[in-house]
């Protein structure tokens, strides 16, 4: 993204929805006033352009750092846990976080003209609440599991057996609630069209499609980790009953 002050609000937060957050936080107006350049907008929230432009490149940066890939076949099972915990969880809630009020924002708006709006807004807010707990879960029993697991394999000290029996008991939960939030996204993309923004609409309705877009995109990668790499290998370091 060819981030300059010369450019306007709108373009920076069409061309990378990264921009609407950090837009978002910093209290500057991307959809009204998108037409501003990002001086004038800079010095109409008295902002330090510099600044504003730093922040701006660095949720690039972020965004293009998260997206390297790493094989996580070969990694310790603790340290890809770190990483869905660190960089899939903590996305999810704060996405959850932001998206909310904007789905809020562009319903109160649109919602009569386009009643898909608010039965995706549904489908989100049942899903968010859903994950809320999966991510809990996961995180209170299941990664620690797995985690003590594997230090003692690593360390050849015998493998105490979970409280709830085997893993394949909590991890067939996690994967079917895996299922629950993928049917949930295919709801609203198939209801938005394949996340595309009508003719005319506000910068707000686009940055909450594009959003969501890259939320499902997410949110597949992240299941990908959890589905397709920690739970077998973890079942596999299980000793035999």
């Amino acid at each position: 993204m060819n981030v300059t002050a010369e450019r306007t609000v709108r373009e920076l937060a069409l061309e990378n929805f990264a921009a609407t957050r950090v837009f978002e936080k910093l209290g500057i107006d991307y959809c009204c006033g998108g037409n501003k350049s990002l001086a004038e907008a800079c010095r109409a929230a008295n902002l330090s352009t510099d600044q504003v432009l730093d922040s701006l490149e660095m949720a690039e940066q972020a965004a293009h750092s998260a997206q390297k890939d790493q094989n996580w076949q070969r990694e310790p099972l603790a340290d890809l846990i770190a990483h869905i915990t660190n960089t899939h969880h903590k996305y999810t809630r704060e996405e959850i976080a932001r998206l909310r009020p904007l789905f809020d924002k562009v319903c109160g708006v649109h919602g009569k003209k386009h009643p898909e709006l608010l039965e995706m807004r549904t489908s989100f807010l049942n899903m968010a609440e859903e994950m809320r707990l999966h991510m809990m879960k996961e995180e209170s029993v299941l990664f620690p599991c797995i985690v003590r697991m594997e230090e003692a394999v690593l360390q050849h000290e015998p493998v105490l057996p979970p409280p709830f029996g085997s893993l394949q008991n909590p991890i067939s939960m996690m994967e079917h609630e895996h299922d629950s939030a993928g049917n949930a996204l295919r709801v609203m993309r198939e209801a938005s069209g394949g996340y595309v923004a009508p003719s005319g609409a506000c910068v707000s309705y686009q940055a909450l499609y594009k959003a969501l877009a890259e939320f499902e995109t997410d949110m597949h990668q992240h299941v990908h980790l959890e589905n397709n790499i920690l739970f077998p290998r973890a079942i596999a370091m299980e000793p035999a009953h």
